[in-house]
């Protein structure tokens, strides 16, 4: 074990010391690694905003230096003290302190506490899986936490926020695999119109048209429920105009962290308004929407469009787009 220890490879590293701030590929070896139960050759990880800001020193996301970005990994136990996976076990792993706290999938080998893993399900590659992501589960939360509100096919369109970006894609493909009617809005739609529609979109709408309002806190009812990764201000408005009983699913805050909202749309219309939380998420829920992602949630439409596959190496330049918002859909990292 102590030669294997002694094997090098590069992987990307932040770091923040007394000589300043740093990002960049270095060599390092598994003895560099923290210590974990389960020791995962990766296979791919993914590119996310959150990777982007673990990479900048304003970032504020990564909870200790130096750390190893990469939120998401995918791979196959190498070696593992937990009794619920063994060699040559095909695993996952997404959220929790992966990427930044703990050392994340950015490197050929990672260490990762059994808790975290995730047994690649049934109908997934690696690759497949990661494509999937971070974003693609907090899509399913959000497509899961609308179903528990009552809403099915024949409730009426549902209208999915920041459409083209990593969670509003999976969100659409997930939501036409089911036979729902998706109602994209994007701030592009000139030019992405046609590559929502490919994705499931029923209808693509600008941003400015999914935020009209009426003249008070309530709108016309056009959505049965919302996926909304975006936040901030706007969603006063599209609280307003949820159809009665229905939901949003709030996942993200690139639109600002903070809204003006009535408790109209909560008492008038019984609108719910549901957090989602795909970083800390129990266990058991986390390994049965995987699951559901291997089989009829599978994403198929955007893992058929094509999925963005980077080296290590291409990694840095692809963090400053996502950063600069030049990225579109989804972004592999080959590792293994």
């Amino acid at each position: 074990m102590g030669e294997v220890n002694k094997q090098t490879f590069q992987a990307y590293m932040v770091r923040k010391d007394d000589n300043g701030f740093r990002a960049g590929l270095e060599t390092v070896t598994l003895a560099d690694l923290p210590e974990a139960d389960v020791t995962v050759k990766v296979e791919y990880s993914s590119v996310n905003y959150k990777d982007g800001l673990a990479s900048i020193e304003e970032g504020k996301v990564v909870r200790g230096y130096p750390v190893i970005p990469g939120i998401d990994l995918a791979g196959t136990v190498t070696q593992s003290s937990d009794d619920r996976f063994k060699k040559g076990d095909k695993v996952l792993a997404t959220g929790y302190e992966l990427g930044v706290k703990h050392f994340g999938g950015y490197s050929p080998y990672a260490k990762v506490p059994g808790d975290w893993l995730v047994p690649l399900p049934e109908g997934l590659t690696t690759k497949e899986a990661m494509a999937i992501g971070t974003a693609g589960f907090t899509a399913a939360m959000s497509v899961e936490s609308l179903l528990r509100t009552g809403i099915n096919q024949n409730s009426g369109p549902v209208l999915v926020a920041g459409a083209s970006g990593g969670v509003g894609s999976m969100a659409i493909s997930i939501l036409s695999a089911l036979g729902f009617e998706v109602t994209a809005s994007t701030g592009k739609k000139e030019q992405e119109e046609e590559l929502l529609q490919k994705l499931g979109a029923t209808q693509v709408i600008t941003r400015e048209e999914a935020y009209e309002t009426g003249k008070g806190p309530l709108s016309a009812e056009r959505y049965a429920g919302v996926v909304d990764p975006v936040g901030g201000k706007m969603l006063q408005s599209v609280l307003g105009s949820v159809k009665y009983g229905g939901g949003v699913a709030l996942s993200g805050m690139t639109g600002g962290y903070q809204f003006e909202s009535s408790v109209i749309p909560f008492i008038l219309r019984g609108v719910q308004l549901i957090g989602i939380d795909s970083v800390y998420c129990p266990a058991d829920r986390r390994a049965q929407l995987w699951k559901h992602l291997g089989k009829e949630w599978k994403p198929k439409s955007a893992l058929q469009l094509g999925v963005n596959e980077i080296s290590l190496q291409e990694l840095p330049a692809t963090l400053n787009r996502i950063l600069d918002g030049k990225a579109v859909g989804r972004t592999v990292v080959k590792l293994s």
